[in-house]
């Protein structure tokens, strides 16, 4: 993962995706099930240190979101057998940053709007064309013993608990490794498995 500067605040963010086929506009959640083909993992990367600058512009984030990185293997529906309600995935979240575990919180149990109901949304107003990416947002829960899927929220913890935070954000050479295993133990989408590194004045 090739970033700029170590002092942009790098940060991982472990996520679950759904990709779609066409859905039209107007789409209401109850419908949007249906448009759900395919679920993957996400490492929706963030430049912590560049988000205040961009928000007080009042454009969102756009240089502060880098390349976003996916698993290697897609999978649908059907194979996370119960697992998938239909629109949450209810496994663990597996976050490891340099071999060391920083979360396994499950994707599904407290996750505040299914996939339905975020698909709907996004097409209240315009079609979601088939291969559309959605993203369930940083996987997190309320039960702080199964860890963090960024290391934002970690640090947020560890400034309310001690008055300040301790972990530091990524630098050059730190390895990220986001996973999903069934309940066999079995990888599900394959590891999103990448070193930050410096990059070059050509990306």
């Amino acid at each position: 993962m090739p970033v700029g500067s170590e002092e942009y605040g790098i940060d991982l963010e472990a996520e679950v995706a759904v990709i779609t086929d066409d859905v039209p506009m107007g789409t209401g959640s109850a419908e949007a099930r249906a448009h759900i083909l395919l679920l993957t993992l996400v490492n929706d990367w963030s430049l912590r240190n560049l988000i205040p600058g961009e928000l007080q512009k009042g454009f969102g984030f756009y240089q502060s979101k880098p390349a976003t990185s996916f698993s290697p293997v897609a999978v649908t529906p059907d194979e996370l057998g119960d697992a998938w309600d239909g629109g949450r995935v209810h496994l663990p979240l597996e976050s490891h940053v340099n071999d060391h575990l920083l979360g396994r919180p499950d994707a599904g149990i407290d996750m505040t709007f299914d996939f339905p109901t975020l698909l709907a949304h996004a097409a209240r107003t315009r079609r979601l064309g088939a291969g559309s990416i959605l993203g369930s947002g940083t996987v997190s829960n309320y039960d702080r013993s199964r860890g963090s899927s960024c290391l934002a929220e970690r640090r947020m913890l560890e400034q309310i608990e001690g008055g300040k935070p301790v972990t530091p954000f990524l630098r050059f050479g730190d390895r990220v490794r986001v996973e999903m295993f069934d309940r066999a133990g079995r990888s599900i989408f394959g590891a999103i498995d990448q070193r930050v590194v410096a990059a070059t004045p050509r990306g």
